[in-house]
């Protein structure tokens, strides 16, 4: 097989004319929902369903129009979409458009029950849980915690502490663990350089110096079992696991949930969105190699998929269907990263894959 050709089938399911697309997730029913984060772009609506074809505004217009970025009662700039294991939709809103300082009402977790096509919950995060820097990024679920399951979050936050918020979905109480403790953290530019598309992934503003990028912990995924909560920073390559008993138990202090924190080792590539299936394997995005990386529960990696379409594969979605889901976005050719100029190519795509696709490759 030459190096060049691509591995695993890549279908494509939506193409995107309008602004780009970071999250996806598809419900038990094959249901598509698709979110854009407001960084520029025209935004009409920043929650979508995809249908036959067209992006409809989700679960309406109204909730897609806030009268403001502290607005309780709309989405203001939506990060991440995620169905969980009673096929419910989450929508995670960082609150903070253009990554502006968050304001209390802004940042929070909404349930959709998608039967009806209505808002069920609404968790607004208090300002000492989401703080004026934080950037929510993406969220997984574990319904075994407590009365009513637990939701964890990254924060990447790129002008702040690094960390992972954790939810009480039952009381709708919430907290920091890992509070810019280093493996929630960007690795400095001497220990690691990301290569996108042969060039040195920077900030490059127009008239001035290239500056790295910081943002922190952005993947999340959770083990089969839910024992293990697998994160990674955007800015390296290396992947960590953190107790999820030792995260949802308050009585711990920070210290000791800290201890609990495994360095996995170095995946072989940056990654910006992680997730799991139910057999134990964890699905990487490899935005370096526009590529989609496969870890076994034994610890090897494998290429899932691998094709020049893949241009910064962002958000991946395990569906009932036996295929996963991932949005390729081309935020690397982002103005700010590109001297002021927009060298983004549009439609973004999003693709899906078998998940036992093959040929593979081995990365071990």
């Amino acid at each position: 097989m030459k190096t060049d050709e691509p591995i695993g089938a890549l279908e494509t399911v939506a193409t995107f004319d309008g602004p780009m697309p970071t999250g996806v997730t598809v419900s038990h029913t094959g249901r598509i929902f698709v979110n854009y984060p407001k960084w520029g772009d025209e935004v009409p609506a920043t929650v979508t369903e995809v249908t036959d074809g067209r992006c409809v505004p989700y679960p309406d217009q109204l909730r897609n129009a806030p009268t403001a970025d502290d607005d309780r009662n709309a989405f203001v700039s939506v990060q991440s979409v995620v169905v969980d294991p009673l096929d419910r939709l989450w929508v995670l809103d960082t609150g903070s458009p253009m990554f502006k300082p968050t304001k209390t009402g802004g940042p929070k977790l909404v349930c959709v029950d998608l039967a009806t096509d209505t808002v069920r919950q609404s968790i607004v995060f208090p300002p000492e849980v989401a703080l004026p820097t934080t950037y929510l990024n993406d969220v997984r679920f574990d319904l075994r915690r407590g009365d009513a399951g637990a939701a964890f979050i990254t924060d990447s936050s790129d002008q702040g502490p690094n960390g992972i918020i954790i939810v009480d979905l039952a009381t709708g109480e919430s907290w920091r663990r890992l509070h810019d403790h280093p493996s929630t953290k960007a690795e400095p530019l001497h220990t690691y350089r990301p290569v996108v598309e042969g060039r040195y992934f920077m900030k490059r503003p127009p008239g001035a110096e290239p500056q790295p990028v910081t943002m922190g912990s952005d993947g999340i995924a959770i083990s089969a079992d839910g024992t293990r909560l697998y994160y990674c920073p955007l800015m390296s390559r290396r992947l960590y696991s953190v107790d999820v008993e030792a995260l949802w138990n308050r009585t711990l202090d920070d210290a000791a949930v800290a201890a609990t924190v495994v360095d996995e080792g170095d995946k072989g590539t940056a990654s910006d969105g992680l997730e799991s299936d139910d057999a134990g394997r964890l699905y990487l995005t490899a935005y370096e190699h526009n590529a989609v990386l496969r870890r076994t529960a034994d610890g090897r990696y494998d290429t899932l998929v691998h094709d020049p379409r893949l241009l910064w594969p962002d958000t991946m979605s395990v569906g009932t269907d036996g295929y996963l889901y991932v949005t390729a976005n081309q935020l690397h050719r982002q103005p700010l990263y590109q001297h002021g100029k927009d060298l983004r190519d549009r439609p973004y795509a999003l693709f899906r894959v078998r998940i036992d696709a093959g040929p593979v490759l081995l990365r071990t």
